[in-house]
């Protein structure tokens, strides 16, 4: 097994294969080589930023590439939407070091996606299975990456590879630990079909939740306000500057400061830009507002917003009415929305339970994060029933006018 500073040191064709391998034909947008090549070449994700890049490969006889896996060295807990702060300041309390830890996931992308990438399920398993001596390796001496780890986390996994990273393969025995995000499903409750268009959508909801996104819609349309879909490999180095001005305004917003750089944006929008969706709102022929999103043949993702100008719901027309009109007109199957907010559900997205798996190598610290994730899972499950009980949907079609 190889591990690589730079996912440059794995062919591009290679990877790439495998992900299509592993994601039903599809090339997951989030995990192509080119989006991984962007994040470090921009300097987004580096050791400086604290996301060391250690991606894992096992090659052939004859060199070809059996299996791979994205995989970082952290040094701090941003990016990765799943929370781990307590656990690191229970670690520091006890006179412990949490980081370095090892993290198995897109760099900040919280997206369903697999991470064990492999082309056959004995590559697979291998690779699951040298994750976990590099794991334990790491966390018993510094010989092997020059640092101890206390850690291994790996985030959003597929089915598929929480049989490989939850199960026997590992040796580690992983705890999981769930989330709950906010999905978009194109399917009509009332023919088991795609809709057929927003309208269509519309009446599958409930009187009231229908009549609020009308009326939303309405006022997201005022005077002068042109909306307007931008293909990534069409959009303009103005539109792409006024997007990030959009995207670092809402970090500004929420006294933080932007994950990514413009140039990370321009370099996927040039080597992936069939992939990646702008939707610019002006008003007056000026920009007022922007939203970025990534996708496939089978699923949107929802990333990015932002507003130099605050008007009535011209956030909800274009990170919600938006993206839901661009999947059924390109037929497809799931938008996902991404993690918290509630109010997400009023406009017809409903929760899904994502997986991650965590190692604990300390003993001492390993019972009480596998209790605590017990209470956790057991709430939140009350919490996504909770959530289902409050769809928008109509509880009954044919019944309703």
């Amino acid at each position: 097994m190889q591990i690589c500073q730079s996912i440059g040191e794995i062919a591009q064709a290679e990877w790439n294969s495998l992900v299509c391998k592993c994601n039903g034909g599809l090339l997951h947008p989030a995990l192509r080589h080119e989006y991984l090549l962007a994040l470090e070449a921009s300097g987004s994700a580096t050791a400086e930023t604290g996301w060391a890049p250690l991606h894992l490969a096992i090659h052939g006889d004859a060199g070809e590439l059996l299996a791979a896996m994205p995989l970082y060295l952290k040094s701090h807990s941003y990016g990765e939407y799943v929370f781990d702060w307590a656990w690191a300041q229970a670690y520091e309390r006890s006179g412990q070091r949490y980081y370095p830890k090892l993290l198995c996931a897109i760099p900040f992308t919280p997206v369903l996606a697999p991470k064990v990438l492999h082309a056959s399920p004995e590559a697979g398993k291998a690779l699951a299975q040298g994750l976990a001596q590099l794991t334990w390796q790491a966390a018993e001496n510094t010989e092997l990456l020059g640092t101890q780890i206390s850690t291994l986390h790996a985030l959003f996994l597929t089915q598929q590879d929480q049989q490989l990273l939850l199960g026997e393969a590992t040796s580690l025995n992983n705890s999981s630990r769930h989330v709950v995000q906010f999905h978009w499903h194109n399917e009509s409750p009332v023919s088991g079909k795609p809709f057929h268009g927003f309208d269509e959508f519309l009446e599958s909801l409930n009187q009231k939740k229908r009549k609020n996104i009308r009326a939303e819609r309405r006022k997201a349309t005022i005077e002068g306000l042109e909306i307007q879909r931008i293909q990534g490999a069409e959009a303009s180095e103005a539109e792409l500057a006024f997007f990030y001005q959009c995207y670092s305004r809402t970090y500004m917003e929420h006294f933080s400061s932007p994950y990514l750089n413009f140039d990370f944006f321009k370099q996927i929008c040039t080597t992936m830009g069939e992939q990646v969706l702008l939707v610019q709102a002006s008003l007056h022929g000026q920009p007022v507002a922007s939203s970025f999103f990534l996708y496939s043949e089978e699923r949107l993702y929802g990333r990015y917003w932002g507003c130099i100008e605050n008007l009535p719901c011209l956030h909800f027309e274009l990170c919600y009415y938006q993206a839901i009109e661009f999947a059924i007109e390109q037929g497809i199957e799931w938008f996902e929305g991404g993690a918290q907010g509630e109010h997400k559900m009023a406009r017809g997205l409903n929760p899904q339970t994502m997986v991650s798996a965590h190692y604990v190598h300390d003993n001492g610290f390993k019972l009480p994060i596998e209790n605590f994730l017990r209470r956790e899972k057991a709430h939140l499950e009350a919490y996504a029933v909770e959530l289902s009980e409050h769809t928008a949907f109509r509880a009954n079609t044919s019944l309703e006018s």
